[in-house]
């Protein structure tokens, strides 16, 4: 089955997983697809935020090992056997894997993780570089890679230490446990765990929420924090000045308190 990319008419694109027979892992087409989506959220102009979710009892398992890896490693040979000239087989690139999973993915609109089920190995790795997250209430989340002698090479090392405080972080990367949705959310994991049959009205929650405002204030605002992470305390600030300087000579910095005063709705135009 594909990855789904359902975009509606409120600014928010769903975008699913939908391979359950193999419980949401993903091959290299899979892969690629999500990838795929992942570029047409962000060269969407009329897509403001994304909620991706999965079918069934789980969310993401990462890579199909059974198929994966002998895919990926042909790939490798190739691309070692051409000097680095052959970076694709078929369309499918050498990067795929990590740019579905968004490891060094720069996106600045919102992306809300619905989290339907197991979430773990490169379903951890993508939840890392989603915004926010909601999980069912039986959702289990883990960073599994020590238990097989492995290394959780997508992002998770990385970003998860900067995103729940250090020993919680180090609980999930050394202990290798499979924690359940409640736990995750002491942790500072989630925003919200809810009911199964809630999962979705939630996330669309969360997303209106958001489109209701500027998109273009919303996208600089990412931008400002993900991009102040990655420096000194002084140059985020110098950032984060630049960035204002954009977003109120925008044109929606001038729609929004002309809305307020004439007591309407604002008609964004994401400039």
């Amino acid at each position: 089955m594909p990855i789904h990319y359902e975009p509606g008419d409120d600014h928010v694109v769903r975008i699913t997983i939908d391979r359950p027979e193999a419980r949401n892992s993903l091959d290299m087409d899979h892969f690629a697809q999500l990838r795929r989506a992942w570029e047409r959220f962000d060269a969407d102009d009329d897509v403001w935020v994304a909620i991706v979710t999965g079918v069934g009892p789980d969310f993401c398992v990462g890579a199909d090992l059974k198929t994966y890896i002998p895919q990926i490693t042909e790939l490798q040979r190739k691309a070692a056997e051409s000097g680095g000239r052959v970076t694709d087989i078929g369309g499918y690139q050498l990067d795929d894997g990590v740019k579905a999973v968004l490891r060094g993915v720069t996106i600045y609109k919102p992306i809300i993780a619905a989290v339907n089920g197991t979430c773990v190995a490169g379903g951890m790795e993508m939840l890392g570089g989603c915004d926010l997250r909601v999980a069912a209430d039986t959702a289990t989340f883990a960073v599994m890679e020590p238990k097989r002698g492995l290394f959780a090479g997508g992002g998770t090392t990385v970003r998860l230490p900067r995103q729940i405080p250090f020993p919680q972080a180090m609980e999930f990367l050394l202990c290798a446990d499979r924690i359940p949705a409640e736990r995750a959310f002491e942790m500072g994991l989630l925003n919200e765990v809810t009911s199964p049959d809630r999962l979705m009205e939630r996330a669309l929650d969360y997303a209106g929420r958001i489109t209701a405002n500027g998109p273009f204030a919303v996208r600089k605002t990412k931008e400002s924090v993900l991009r102040g992470l990655l420096t000194t305390m002084k140059e985020a600030y110098k950032i984060e000045s630049e960035i204002s300087n954009e977003v109120f000579a925008s044109e929606d910095a001038r729609e929004g308190p002309r809305a307020f005063a004439e007591k309407r709705a604002p008609n964004w135009t994401g400039r």
